[in-house]
């Protein structure tokens, strides 16, 4: 089932998310909406705070970034509770958009390589190194468990610039291409 895309300005992206219990009902059908979702709005990630639920849990799916982004071929899993242990001092600059952000795009600074640590649908644990796109896609994704969207991460002078287009967004003026969650 395709579930609505919380747009900036809803409450629930901007809070920080609880940890996903282990008897959470419905978890599997839960992750099933949110891939089908992602797929429908052509994105490469979803957190669950996008979809209004205040969840540590996102999802990602780089298969369609495969030819520019070899490493991103196989990147589609969910990530329940996920931590991230060390980041690279590397840093890479990247444009990056977001799904409850329609139509804003902006660099954004991020560590090249991180060390992670989650659980997969089966509750098995894992940790292991990201790097270059996949650990963009993870690190956008993570801000949203912690109540930040990529906006905060840019330059004074460039969230400037891109205040009128979120308060677009904020009222109900703007829209994705996709099922939204309206605001105003």
């Amino acid at each position: 089932m395709v579930l609505p895309i919380y747009l900036y300005g809803q409450p629930v992206l901007r809070r920080e998310a609880e940890d996903v219990p282990r008897d959470y009902p419905e978890l599997k059908t839960l992750i099933a909406n949110m891939f089908e979702t992602l797929l429908q709005a052509e994105g490469c990630g979803l957190a669950a705070p996008q979809v209004g639920l205040g969840l540590r849990l996102f999802i990602v799916d780089g298969s369609e970034l495969g030819e520019e982004y070899p490493e991103s071929k196989n990147f589609k899993q969910p990530f329940i509770n996920p931590e991230v242990l060390e980041e690279s001092e590397e840093k890479v600059t990247y444009s990056e958009g977001c799904l409850s952000l329609p139509g804003i795009s902006e660099n954004v600074v991020r560590p090249k390589t991180i060390r992670v640590r989650y659980y997969d649908e089966n509750w098995q644990l894992h940790e292991e190194e990201l790097t270059g796109f996949n650990a963009r896609i993870f690190e956008h994704e993570f801000d949203h468990l912690q109540g930040n969207v990529f906006t905060d991460r840019i330059s004074p002078i460039r969230r400037q610039f891109v205040s009128t287009r979120l308060q677009k967004i904020a009222k109900g003026k703007t829209m994705g291409k996709y099922k939204c969650k309206k605001n105003g």
